[in-house]
């Protein structure tokens, strides 16, 4: 039985009894064919949980397969032992006997002959597996010989070619000679979407059939190699074939493509040396080109047997990559079919065209979700799109000169698919108030404000709702490369780095330039990033307003001039792309380490996707930790009895930022190693520490801990963190006056998710107020509209204030998470705002920390528990004030 199964779960330790219970909780999830909201607290080895009840109930579920297929095979053998004289079926049934038996054995015979076809191929790909398992040296080598001989035929061939036609052959209209591989070739959307994939048209094994398979995706690539990690270390380390996805920017080993550092850049230069590979143009073959060394078919075959016969993580497969000479990019993707893991960024599963590209197929698959907590954001952004009026002046300006250099050249069709586009891209920068043809840097905006509309408004407003946009974006996908190609050697000299001093001025380089010189600096990456192919915005805001009129709104920014203004196409329904998911699956997890309130996930995505609420299954388990390791306080008033409410209103009056201080400096006399303090944004962290700076109350704080502040800057997130932590094992070591560190971060900023404040790196976190959105925000205002018009009231509080309050606790809850990072840890918590002691509010806190927490009304019970609490904890004794 079920229950049976669940409890041989094969672990690398003995597990924790919440471990056991959450995998018991997965296998039933996944196979009742379930959508579960999994929560398990970080430190109570969730990873690890995922891993051994996932593979657990894959391996049963094989096994089960192959006893069916044994039973379906004998079923013909045992038919003719029954129907054999003495067997034969009763006459008396209405038909004769030898009918009924003819049907019955035909039926077990076709059974039979499915059970022996699947048989077939499970073993043939076992008998490759173990070859290569034990033989990949020798294979590697032939394979390299073979590979470099056809390589040098072929190059051999080409080159003969190429001579033979130039010599017959004209220049027509006085083109540059490599100029031939600018021309678009003839529009065919089905060869595009082969090149897009990145796959050839003679595959073999495009027509694998896929396994049965988890794919477990997360949101970032270090958490990805984690989660490879304990797969690694786990019982099923050795048998699972695991294949992990990424980027082009995290897999990408050509180092030409690589050192273009941006994104939208590598993916550009890819596309076009793919279409270098395949080498026509209409009738014409194409001259000599770059192409990428790496992308060859036989070495991303081989590389693709590797990635199945070892459990390898991203950082292993580029070795391999440029050890084998093979893309790990497309090679991963070969490898898909036979996987049993396949571990992935969440955002290329959630996205149907990046999935549809990534020969991932989801039918009667299992999908894992971890890190989910932002879900709902994460799918609303993935189908959002923005594109400013520079990006749509510049895509104009390049194809413009495009189409006027080579429209002789062009195919009929295609010229009229360019106008068309055209046409497109002036009617946007019309919409915003402007004139293509003009500088967007010196083109002023005579209304300024936000405007939102509904698609087919918008549409209307555009004079675009006659232009089929479903047909538009196959042909952004051509013209993509060769507009690339173009830039490259026409445009701007920070799109590619190439021989400045060979370039011609243009007057689209020109043009180009003064789009760069406008009223304020941006990143030089940004900059080169708009100069790759704002086209790829484009086309993303143009697959955006495909979606159906009430699922989203579209947002028209004029600010100041044409440059500065956007449109932006906001998603409203996600449950609508996500339902697309869950409908193909077998099962789908959703886990997290703090996943409340899921009142979210169950009504926004769920319920709204269609899903059978009798199909959702919720699993939230403790903590690891002693309940005596933490202490949660919600404070309800300072030491000078001021009531604590940071409400918009209220939280920039002196009293209250005052307060704040004092209870931060009389903190800091009691709590050793590091202090957390989040505030609700950068600007009130700002005005509080400017407030502080004047008191002198900064340099009080300064005396007991040094000060750090949360970085703006990504990149300098890191420094801060490496100094911070220094400087608390410093005090720990030397001891005297100093007691650790106080860091000043922000809820929602770059310290409040996937930072790890374990141990004295964090002692005590502080939340100052409750930090609510800004409900002023267009977009926040149509989502809580939209709520309102399509959701019933909950316990009679309109969906509206749900949200509110439900992306305040999430974040709440992630930011205050940082602290307990396992088993053996201590912290205090305290909540400074006399709301979170309401009901509604309280009752959001993740159930671990919920059942701890004490609500105190008055400071002086507050800090003599805490100062109970770390004196008992690390036997500290605080220095005299």
């Amino acid at each position: 039985s079920v229950d049976e199964n669940c409890a041989r779960f094969p672990f690398p330790f003995s597990p924790y009894r919440i471990q056991e219970e959450f995998m018991a909780a997965l296998y039933r999830a996944l196979e009742a064919g379930g959508v579960g909201i999994f929560e398990s607290p970080t430190g109570t080895g969730k990873s690890l949980s995922l891993i051994c009840g996932a593979l657990a109930w894959l391996r049963d579920c094989e096994e089960r397969k192959r006893q069916d297929e044994a039973r379906l095979l004998q079923e013909p053998e045992q038919r003719d032992r029954e129907s054999s004289p003495g067997g034969a079926p009763d006459p008396a049934a209405g038909e004769p006997a030898w009918v009924a038996e003819f049907v019955q054995g035909k039926a077990a015979r076709d059974r039979a002959d499915r059970a022996k076809e699947e048989q077939i191929k499970r073993k043939k790909r076992e008998e490759r597996l173990e070859k290569i398992r034990h033989n990949v040296q020798l294979k590697y080598a032939s394979k390299r010989k073979k590979c470099e001989d056809d390589e040098t035929e072929r190059l051999l061939q080409l080159s003969k070619e190429i001579l033979s036609k130039e010599a017959g052959s004209d220049v027509l209209e006085q083109l540059d000679h490599n100029e031939e591989e600018l021309i678009l070739a003839e529009y065919e959307s089905d060869e595009e979407k082969k090149v897009g994939a990145g796959l050839d048209e003679d595959d073999d094994d495009l027509e694998e059939e896929h396994v049965t398979k988890i794919y477990y995706c997360s949101r970032t690539h270090s958490q990805l190699s984690q989660f490879v990690h304990e797969v690694q270390k786990s019982p099923f380390g050795k048998e699972t074939r695991l294949v992990s996805l990424g980027s082009r920017q995290s897999l990408c080993v050509n180092e030409e493509v690589r050192r273009l550092g941006a994104v939208q850049l590598i993916n550009d230069r890819c596309m076009e040396l793919q279409k270098n590979k395949h080498g026509m143009t209409g009738k014409r073959r194409r001259v000599s080109r770059a192409v990428c060394p790496f992308y060859s078919y036989e070495q991303m075959q081989f590389l693709r047997d590797e990635v199945l016969v070892d459990v390898k993580d991203i950082e292993q497969l580029v070795t391999m990559g440029k050890k084998t000479k093979a893309c790990p990019y497309y090679g991963s993707r070969y490898a898909i079919p036979a996987a049993q893991l396949v571990v992935l960024p969440y955002q290329m599963l959630l996205h149907e065209s990046t999935r549809n590209a990534s020969g991932i197929k989801l039918k009667d698959q299992v999908v894992i979700i971890d890190e989910a907590h932002n879900l709902i954001d994460t799918i609303t952004c993935i189908y959002s799109a923005e594109v400013s009026g520079s990006q749509l002046c510049c895509a104009y300006s390049q194809l413009l000169q495009y189409m006027e250099r080579y429209r002789k050249r062009l195919k009929a069709k295609n010229l009229m698919y360019i106008k068309q586009i055209l046409y497109l891209l002036e009617r946007f920068v019309s919409v915003l108030g402007g004139n293509v043809n003009q500088n967007p840097n010196t083109q002023s905006i005579s209304q300024a404000g936000t405007e939102l509309e509904s698609i087919n408004d918008f549409l209307f407003q555009s004079q675009i709702d006659n232009i089929n946009l479903f047909k538009v974006p196959l042909t952004f996908s051509i013209l993509l490369c060769q507009l690339f190609g173009f830039v490259e050697r026409y445009g701007a000299p920070t799109a590619v780095k190439t021989n400045k001093e060979n370039q011609k001025t243009t007057g689209l380089q020109n043009f180009l330039l003064t789009l760069q010189q406008g009223p304020e600096k941006e990143d030089p990456e940004i900059d080169q990033l708009k100069m790759a192919s704002p086209l790829m915005h484009i086309e993303g805001f143009l697959s955006a307003l495909t979606n159906a009129n009430q699922d989203g709104r579209v947002i028209l920014n004029r600010q100041g001039t044409v440059s500065q203004s956007s449109l932006k196409f906001l998603l409203l329904n996600p449950a609508v792309h996500f339902a697309k998911v869950v409908k193909e699956c077998r099962a789908v997890i959703i886990a997290g380490g703090t996943m409340q309130p899921v009142a979210d996930f169950r009504e926004q995505l769920l319920s709204c996707a269609g899903i059978d609420a009798d199909r959702v299954v919720e699993f939230s388990c403790g903590h690891v930790i002693p309940p005596e390791n933490i202490l949660p306080i919600i404070l309800c008033s300072g030491p000078s009895n001021q009531q604590l409410e940071f409400t918009y209103q209220k939280r920039d009056q002196p009293q209250m930022m005052d307060e704040a201080g004092r209870i931060l400096c009389n903190l800091c006399n009691v709590v050793p190693g590091g202090v957390v303090c989040f505030f609700p944004s950068y600007e009130y962290e700002k005005q509080v520490y400017t407030h502080w700076e004047g008191t002198g109350l900064l340099t009080r704080l300064a005396t007991k801990k040094k000060i750090f502040q949360e970085p703006k800057r990504a990149n300098q997130v890191e420094q801060v963190l490496a100094e911070y932590a220094k400087c608390i094992k410093r005090c720990s070591q030397v001891g005297g006056h100093m007691t650790g560190a106080l860091l000043f971060s922000v809820v929602g900023g770059k310290m409040s998710e996937g930072i790890n404040f374990s141990d004295d790196l964090g002692r005590c976190v502080v939340m100052v107020g409750m930090p609510y959105p800004n409900i002023k925000s267009p977009e926040l205002q149509e989502k809580m509209a939209w709520l309102d018009k399509t959701m019933p009231k909950t316990a009679g509080q309109a969906p509206s204030r749900m949200l509110i309050e439900n992306l305040c606790m999430k974040a709440v809850n992630q930011s205050i998470g940082r602290a307990i990072r396992h088993q053996k840890d201590f912290a205090s918590i305290l909540l400074l705002d006399h709301r979170y002691a309401r009901p509604a509010v309280f009752n959001k806190l993740p159930q671990w920390i919920k059942e701890r927490t004490l609500i105190k009304t008055g400071f002086g019970q507050a800090f003599a528990e805490l100062r109970k609490f770390h004196r008992e904890k690390s036997c500290y004794r605080p220095a005299s004030s």
